[in-house]
């Protein structure tokens, strides 16, 4: 059984926050004939990460407030493991990894993914008892109350377990850590997107669901 961590203030991450790339198999498929090309010339065979830096931290109950000339976002909806001791995971955070929709998913820009309040973070985590306990989890994405994506981490290339695994080969997570497992696409590669006013909201059974709106800064329409 999975147990809320219950806490006086909205939970953050204590240590380095990193997402992985093409994680689950649709998108995959969908960039398989390219992954030829130059520069790469082969398909990835490790985790392609990136770093969800400090300030991108949106903590329970703050909106996310997009800065002038940036109209829309994509919306990730994932799940983060949260590391603890000995390199195993503690517990586990649904996450909206917000980026700026762009072309690119091998290798995007920092400029997409590190802007000010990117990651919005839930009020707690939940208690990892195994993470075979998350093989089919399903993530729920609802955009103004309509389901817009469901994640369904059984069609992930790597598995939580697996992911944890090779990430490990060639990096430490420390305590307080949080590997992104990834976000799906829809049928067509993109991400559902959120506009001014949006609310999105993001849950899966046995953990705390998060909110967040998206509004321009300034307010202005």
């Amino acid at each position: 059984m999975q147990m809320t961590r219950t806490s006086q203030r909205p939970w953050q991450p204590e240590g380095t926050v990193y997402g992985t790339l093409l994680n689950f198999r649709r998108e995959w498929d969908i960039r398989a004939p390219r992954m030829n090309d130059e520069p790469h010339k082969a398909p990835p065979q490790a985790p392609v990460l990136y770093v969800k830096s400090a300030n991108t931290f949106n903590p329970a109950g703050h909106d996310l407030l997009l800065e002038d000339g940036i109209k829309e976002v994509d919306v990730g909806g994932t799940l983060g493991l949260v590391m603890g001791e000995g390199g195993q995971v503690a517990a586990g955070a649904l996450l909206c990894d917000w980026s700026v929709p762009h072309m690119s998913y091998y290798r995007p820009p920092i400029k997409y993914r590190c802007r000010d309040g990117y990651l919005a973070l839930p009020l707690q985590t939940t208690a990892c008892q195994a993470l075979s306990d998350w093989t089919d989890l399903e993530i729920e994405v609802r955009l103004n109350d309509a389901v817009v994506q469901r994640v369904r981490l059984s069609s992930m290339v790597r598995d939580a377990a697996t992911l944890l695994a090779d990430v490990s080969e060639f990096m430490s997570l420390q305590p307080g850590d949080v590997l992104m497992v990834g976000t799906d696409c829809l049928p067509d590669g993109t991400r559902p997107k959120a506009r001014h006013g949006d609310r999105v909201m993001i849950s899966a059974p046995g953990f705390v669901s998060l909110q967040q709106t998206v509004r321009l800064q300034g307010g202005a329409a």
